[in-house]
C-alpha cells in the first residue's frame, strides 16, 4: 500500500510571562512569536496531501493548528489523546534560583523519576499516544495527517518508536517549539523516522 504519514507537530510559543509550569492549566495562548512558527510551520506543508488534521484540546495546541487548517482547508478534529501530559507541578516556578522544587514538601513526589512519580506515567503517555496514531493511520490511509500536540508526549514517542528507554534527561529532547516529527507507515508497520523545524530561527 502507499505510505502513511503522521506528522507529530508541536504547539508553537505561549505567552507565559510568569515562567510556570502551565501544563494542562487553561488559558495559556500562543505568543505572537507563536503564531508566527505555528504559520511558518503550516506554510511548509503547501503541495503535501495531508487528509486529516488533529489537535489536543488545549488552546495553544487549537491556535498552532488553525494556519493548518486554513492553509490545507481541513476541519481541526479535536483528540484528547494528543493532551499534554498530566504534571503535580502545575502552576510552579520550576526552573532556576526561583524553583519551587527547592522546598522540601515536594521531595517525595520526585522519589522515582523513571516513572516519573510527580506525574503521568511514561507508559501511559505512550498507550495514549500510540492509540491516537493507530487513528491517523487508519483515517489517513495512503495519505498524511497532522497532529499537533507538546512536547513530552512526542517525546516519548520518538522514544518508543527508536526502542529507547521513555525515562530520560530533558535536556537531551529533540522537540523544539513547532518543530515536527513524522512517522512514516508502510503495510508492516512504522518503516521511517524525521524530525524537521521548519520554524527554526524565527
Amino acid at each position: 500500500m502507499p505510505h502513511t504519514i503522521v506528522h507529530l507537530v508541536r504547539h508553537g510559543e505561549v505567552d507565559n510571562p510568569e515562567r510556570i509550569l502551565y501544563g494542562r492549566i487553561p488559558d495559556y495562548h500562543l505568543s505572537e512569536r507563536g503564531r508566527r512558527q505555528a504559520q511558518r510551520t503550516a506554510d511548509a506543508f503547501e503541495g503535501h496531501e495531508v487528509v486529516k488534521l488533529y489537535a489536543s484540546p488545549l488552546e495553544r495546541a487549537q491556535e498552532t493548528a488553525a494556519p493548518f487548517s486554513r492553509g490545507l482547508g481541513l476541519e481541526i478534529e479535536t483528540e484528547d489523546r494528543l493532551l499534554e501530559a498530566g504534571n503535580q507541578f502545575e502552576g510552579l516556578h520550576v526552573k532556576g534560583v526561583r524553583s519551587q522544587l527547592w522546598n522540601p514538601v515536594r521531595w517525595p513526589l520526585m522519589r522515582n523519576p523513571l516513572t516519573p512519580s510527580w506525574g503521568e506515567p511514561y507508559t501511559e503517555i505512550v498507550q495514549r499516544m500510540v492509540q491516537a496514531i493507530e487513528r491517523a493511520v487508519e483515517e489517513a490511509e495512503g495519505y498524511e495527517a497532522i497532529m499537533v500536540s507538546h512536547q513530552l508526549p512526542i517525546v516519548c514517542i520518538q522514544r518508543h518508536m527508536q526502542g529507547k528507554r521513555l525515562a530520560h534527561n530533558p535536556a537531551m529532547r529533540q522537540c523544539n517549539l513547532a518543530s515536527v516529527t513524522s512517522l512514516v507507515f508502510d503495510d508492516q508497520g512504522l518503516c521511517d523516522y524525521r524530525y524537521s523545524e521548519p520554524a527554526r530561527g524565527l
